[in-house]
């Protein structure tokens, strides 16, 4: 029996209004009709009631902490899969064989070339910018070559191009940190895994070769964990952008662009800012105290997650990568000593406990890259690495689907 919930209007309209059911989640009111049936709209700010999209990709329960890619949990793919084999799964919809995995392995690194004129994109930028400004300018450069190859007409069997640039960043974000750094570019070793041969590109042979085995660990974690999270303010900026047919590295540019904030994928860039302001405080009680006052409180940087109200299922995996990052390293840092005070103090104190404050993704993503002296700056590109084979999977669905409508939310008008 099909479902419906009934509106009943003060001018006594009454409407019945479709509930949809997924797989697994929350039910769903199908209101696409409501303006044309009643003349009103729905008002939700941020839209944190409303589903833009039905999507088969990933599943979030932020009350139990359930993270899952096609039905996979996420824990078990960040432990006994690596991130290619999750790209594969994203794209495709179901992990690889040996066989399948061996030849799409081939397939990225016949893809990775980077172009000399994104080269020369990124060379004309001046030495100061912010990684994230070059990173959007590459994908924009992209989107040139892409469309007078092929324009817009896009179907599931295209997918090399999504590949191509699943392939090609993460030699465009080392390329982006040694052009900052005033370095030479270091070619990609197809000899090395995905997680390896980026440390390559970034770092040369400065990291020796346990601790390079180390780093790449849980960097194909890291970038697991952040591979894609549903319909996030940066997925939902390349379905935007994508829904009026514009081409996929337009796209990936506005996801790249809306990653770059600090609510968004800045957030663990914004972790180590706030672990360097308490430094130089000296005093990590007083931000504790000043977190604690809800009249003008501190906001702690990588604590709660607007989806997960329970601990992130993300940090929970990330948490013991980089236990084992820092106890390898046995760094004598102060910002990881504070990091760890905080840790502690939040699992324990009531307050956040109460609150379900706790250390998020960002939290322990920025503390692991830190020690492996990955500038802050350089964070947020990172997270774009991981992201974009969630960008791709999602634009490829969206266009894909019959119901795709160009967005176009409404307002509430308080002008004159």
């Amino acid at each position: 029996m099909d479902k419906k919930a009934l509106l009943e209007l003060s001018n006594g309209l009454k409407i019945e209004l479709p509930i949809l059911s997924g797989t697994i989640g929350p039910d769903v009111l199908n209101i696409k009709d409501l303006y044309k049936t009643t003349g009103l709209f729905t008002y939700d700010p941020g839209f944190v009631s409303t589903a833009s999209c039905s999507s088969t990709i990933t599943f979030i329960d932020g009350d139990k902490g359930v993270l899952k890619y096609r039905g996979h949990d996420i824990a078990d793919l960040a432990e006994n899969n690596s991130f290619t084999a999750v790209i594969y799964l994203l794209l495709y919809g179901e992990l690889p064989n040996s066989e399948q995995h061996k030849k799409f392995l081939l397939k990225i690194q016949e893809s990775s070339k980077v172009s000399e004129q994104v080269t020369n994109v990124i060379k004309a930028f001046p030495k100061t910018a912010h990684p994230m400004s070059i990173l959007v300018a590459c994908f924009a450069n992209l989107s040139a070559s892409y469309h007078e190859t092929h324009g817009n007409n896009v179907n599931d069997e295209d997918l090399d191009f999504g590949i191509s640039a699943i392939a090609q960043v993460p030699a465009i974000v080392a390329m982006i940190y040694r052009h900052i750094n005033n370095q030479e570019f270091i070619n990609a070793n197809n000899e090395l895994s995905y997680s390896e041969n980026f440390l390559k590109m970034i770092f040369g042979d400065a990291v020796d070769n346990d601790k390079s085995a180390l780093f790449a660990k849980a960097l194909d974690k890291i970038f697991t964990l952040h591979a894609d999270h549903e319909q996030n303010a940066s997925t939902a900026a390349v379905r935007l952008v994508g829904s009026a047919g514009s081409n996929l590295f337009a796209s990936l540019s506005a996801g790249v662009a809306t990653l770059w904030g600090p609510a968004h994928g800045g957030a663990n860039e914004a972790v180590i800012n706030m672990l360097k302001e308490i430094e130089q405080s000296e005093d990590i009680d007083k931000f504790i105290e000043k977190a604690k006052d809800d009249k003008d409180p501190f906001k702690l940087m990588g604590f709660g997650h607007r989806v997960y109200k329970n601990y992130d299922p993300r940090a929970r995996i990330l948490k013991d990568a980089c236990h084992e990052v820092l106890s390898k390293l046995e760094q004598n840092n102060e910002l990881l000593k504070i990091a760890k005070k905080l840790e502690e103090i939040a699992l324990k104190d009531e307050y956040f406990i109460v609150r379900k404050l706790y250390p998020n993704v960002d939290f322990y993503s920025g503390i692991i890259m830190n020690a492996i002296n990955i500038p802050s700056n350089m964070f947020t590109p990172i997270f774009a690495l991981a992201r974009t084979t969630g960008w791709v999977t999602q634009w490829y669905e969206m266009i894909n689907d019959k119901e795709t409508k160009i967005c176009r939310p409404r307002q509430l008008y308080f002008g004159k």
